[in-house]
């Protein structure tokens, strides 16, 4: 039985990389073959804490959509874009820079899919007026937001998991992640120049035209923006205090919402506009998909057989772990594989008195989800958007990318992980 639930795992996994048919059918798909071979059931599927849809996420996705849709309609994003158009003068990599930067930082206290979902409306507005492929920025932001969101232990959902399992405190994330986090900041600008800055070209004209603009005549319904900005700001809020009210964030996120439909007025079909519902039902069969390889037992096994065969090598250990993550939150939802590995992590850190371990496996974790375009949520999020808005991002075009950021983050991250501890 085994055996056949990774097979549906791994041809379910083709079928979205060839995508040769929609990523949702293939996801449903395999979701469904898990059912039918009795890999999951209704409560692994929907209830079980570890194996079950990850509903935190989908709900927040959905709360958050409402709001960017009432706020779209306000003309704040055009207001940004035209403001930033306007700080980088019109230079295209200049402005990459910028939206790295804000998308990085933005990620430290939000949770990266929040961010993403508020600055890629921003991203293609931008860039149309600018007359500029959106493609390469929409690239750079969700792979610096899956860096900054490692900073932090509220950024990434894996760092609440490994800061729950193994005992540590925001502060001691601060210390720990913070600081190689900026170091990987700084070497991801510089790939992105590589990558796609020298690329990058723009029409004087346009930018000539937009520079010309007043950004504050883009907002036209200044009451609904006011209402819109305090329930966003009420949402920031709930974030930021989780850990003080305990409301999980997607609790959170659909209170906002709800308040903003309430005292908006608006139209279901006018807050419901921007929601990617081929987003949200790919989620809940990929977790599905997930959720069945781990009921299998195979993740956990292989974590076994690692954690056992490190022994008193801490270093190795270390790298191992560090490498193994990136590798594996590369293919599966780095989300249940930390939920899956924080026990035998916490079993190893207390046998070799080394805390940095969880480092080790925090780094990898949050890097290794660049690498594919499943490979984070928020990957999934902004190929939803830009496809969207007929700016379609293949599974290979991501995962081309992605890979040599990843694979270079992660040995930078494990560079200072050496020098740092070892």
């Amino acid at each position: 039985m085994t055996w056949v639930i990774l097979g549906i795992f791994l041809i379910a996994y083709a079928l979205i990389a060839s995508e040769r048919i929609p990523r949702t059918y293939a996801a449903l798909g395999g979701a469904s073959a898990m059912v039918l071979v009795g890999g999951v059931n209704a409560t692994s599927a929907f209830f079980h804490q570890d194996t079950a849809i990850d509903w935190n996420v989908v709900f927040l996705l959905l709360g958050m959509m409402i709001i960017v849709s009432v706020l779209k309609q306000t003309g704040l994003f055009e207001f940004i874009a035209i403001w930033a158009a306007k700080r980088s003068r019109g230079r295209p990599f200049l402005l990459m820079t910028l939206l790295i930067l804000i998308t990085a930082m933005a990620s430290a206290v939000l949770d990266n899919v929040t961010t993403v979902l508020l600055i890629a409306p921003v991203t293609l507005l931008v860039c149309d007026r600018l007359g500029i492929s959106p493609v390469p920025y929409l690239l750079a932001e969700v792979m610096s937001s899956n860096i900054g969101g490692a900073a932090t232990l509220v950024g990434d959902p894996p760092n609440i998991i490994i800061a729950s399992k193994g005992g540590l405190t925001f502060n001691q994330f601060l210390s720990n992640m913070t600081p190689v986090t900026g170091l990987l900041l700084l070497v991801f600008i510089g790939m992105a120049w590589l990558i796609w800055g020298r690329r990058l070209v723009v029409d004087p004209e346009r930018v000539s035209r937009v520079m010309a603009l007043d950004e504050r005549e883009a907002i036209h319904d200044r009451p609904l923006l006011v209402k819109a900005l305090g329930c966003l700001v009420l949402a920031l809020i709930g974030f930021v205090l989780q850990g003080v009210t305990g409301i999980d964030p997607s609790l959170v996120a659909l209170m906002a919402a709800g308040l903003l439909i309430v005292v908006s007025g608006l139209e279901p079909g006018d807050y419901l506009e921007e929601v990617e519902w081929g987003t949200l039902v790919f989620f809940m069969g990929l977790f599905i998909m997930v959720g069945g390889l781990v009921q299998s037992g195979l993740i956990e096994r292989f974590g076994r057989v690692l954690v056992n065969s490190l022994g008193d090598h801490r270093f190795i250990g270390a790298t191992a772990l560090l490498w193994l993550s990136g590798i594996l939150s590369a293919v599966v939802d780095n989300i249940p594989y930390v939920a899956t590995m924080a026990p035998l992590v916490h079993d190893l850190v207390t046998a070799q008195h080394a805390q940095p371990l969880w480092w080790a496996l925090a780094l990898g974790a949050d890097l290794g989800g660049n690498a594919t375009a499943i490979g984070a949520s928020a990957n999934v999020v902004v190929l939803g958007i830009a496809a969207r808005n007929k700016h379609p991002i293949s599974f290979w075009e991501f995962t081309k990318y992605g890979s040599m950021v990843a694979g270079v983050t992660l040995a930078v991250a494990w560079g200072y992980w050496t020098l740092r501890y070892l």
